[in-house]
């Protein structure tokens, strides 16, 4: 109790912080940026680099009242095929600005339900994409599956087009609580995609759980969690939700009052995360778990784990590209966001222009405070030499930083010459610890909760 205490005292109920998926992060780019720095970028890309490649299907049957991301309904399938035809011309504006020879090592899908696709949908992009880039021996092709908006034809067209990894969307598996966000999905029907998939060949199954929403209890969650390892997972992620009505619309649908209070979160996120680790599971970062020899679990044991907008990952490619309306893609110089909104995106890529609205170039100082953070964000650790070895004298600009830190978090840390370390009883206040690095603090933006 006494922990929990001061976890309160240090903000942890109370700080608004980052998820630092990026840095710096979105609410920091402008409009001064945009697709002539996209184009430079693209046609400056190594051919020898394998790229990643993102694309976002933001359409939904459905729109889960617990979601913030950018999505929108749809009862039909005319505009989703509409959109398909945009990303097709999207791939044909970026096609003749890159290097000859240059691969494809990850492709994702995101939204949205990426699975509203029906199979000749599935089968039109995925070519369209394969035509610009072509596949790395080892390629990795993941996509967020929703069980309720899937079927064996569905699963059978991503399959042979190369889908080898899929992320299960569960939140929570109580009817209530499924009934109070607005996502009904019963057990038996997601054991049913599971088996599907399995028997498609997919490879690798991830599934996300939310903490923190309406109607949760101990015993419900702990229900929950047993129900999610009979999946028999390969990696699971833990996500506190974000209550943010000012930014999501559809939040203001389910009733605050049935919202767990902050104590309740914090035992609902731990309570999970023991289930795990008695299960066999590795904690890896902050919010997500593997089994022993996954890649994710084997890129964190030997210090090559990452952060990217997918939160934590074993992708090893420096550059991601983005296709669709809000995707971000990120440089070696920066990042590039393509046009939040469907319409603009669309009258960008239809008018012959390149979708990148708005970005962020990286001075020096921005790529060090960013390794930084992810450094702390994967590894609990802060590897002061290595900074200094990349970045000279740049480094002793964060010593200020580092003193700040020490003297606000204690014996939670530890410090010496050579790293900074979030010590195992201060690692629930990593993002807040990592905040202490961000020089970018635009004016009222509001980030989800630290817990």
């Amino acid at each position: 109790m006494k922990q929990i205490d001061r976890f309160q005292a240090l903000g942890l109920f109370d700080s608004r912080v980052p998820r630092y998926t990026s840095y710096p992060t979105a609410p920091v780019f402008t409009a001064a940026v945009g697709d002539a720095d996209q184009a430079h970028e693209l046609q400056a890309l190594d051919p020898d680099v394998p790229v990643s490649v993102y694309l976002h299907i933001p359409f939904c049957e459905r729109l889960c009242w617990f979601c913030a991301c950018r999505t929108q309904g749809t009862q039909t399938l005319s505009p989703v095929e509409s959109y398909i035809g945009t990303l097709e011309q999207e791939l044909k504006l970026v096609a003749p600005l890159l290097p000859k020879g240059l691969r494809m090592g990850r492709m994702h899908w995101g939204g949205g339900t990426p699975t509203i696709l029906p199979p000749v949908l599935i089968h039109r992009l995925a070519q369209a994409v394969k035509a610009v880039f072509p596949q790395t021996a080892d390629w990795e092709f993941s996509v967020e599956i929703d069980p309720t908006m899937v079927d064996c034809d569905k699963i059978a067209a991503l399959a042979e087009e190369g889908m080898n990894r899929a992320s299960i969307g569960i939140q929570d598996f109580d009817p209530l609580v499924q009934q109070s966000i607005g996502r009904e999905q019963p057990y038996d029907v997601t054991m049913a995609c599971v088996e599907d998939l399995r028997a498609a060949g997919v490879s690798s199954l991830n599934a996300d759980l939310v903490y923190g929403l309406p109607h949760q209890t101990p015993e419900r969650m702990a229900d929950t969690v047993e129900k999610v390892l009979t999946l028999d997972p390969d990696r699971l992620a833990l996500f506190g939700y974000a209550h943010v009505p000012w930014v999501s619309k559809r939040q203001k649908l389910i009733n605050e009052k049935t919202l767990p209070d902050d104590r309740a979160r914090y035992y609902l996120a731990g309570l999970a995360a023991e289930q795990f680790h008695a299960a066999g599971f590795a904690a890896i970062g902050i919010d997500h778990f593997a089994k022993p020899g996954d890649g994710l679990e084997a890129a964190a044991r030997t210090g090559h784990l990452r952060r990217n907008f997918q939160g934590y990952t074993d992708d090893s490619c420096p550059t991601l590209i983005g296709f669709g309306a809000s995707s971000i893609s990120r440089f070696a110089g920066g990042y590039i966001q393509n046009a939040p909104a469907t319409p603009a995106y669309v009258q960008r890529v239809e008018g012959g222009h390149l979708a990148g609205a708005r970005g962020h170039v990286m001075s020096e100082e921005d790529l060090m405070r960013g390794r930084a953070i992810e450094m702390l964000m994967c590894e609990f650790r802060l590897n002061r030499a290595g900074l200094k070895q990349r970045f000279g004298t740049l480094a002793a600009t964060l010593d200020a930083d580092l003193a700040q830190i020490i003297a606000g978090f204690g014996d939670l840390v530890q410090l010496d010459e050579g790293a900074l370390e979030i010590l195992p009883d201060g690692r629930p206040l990593t993002r807040i610890i990592a905040s202490c690095f961000d020089a970018h603090a635009p004016e009222g933006v509001r980030y989800s909760r630290a817990s």
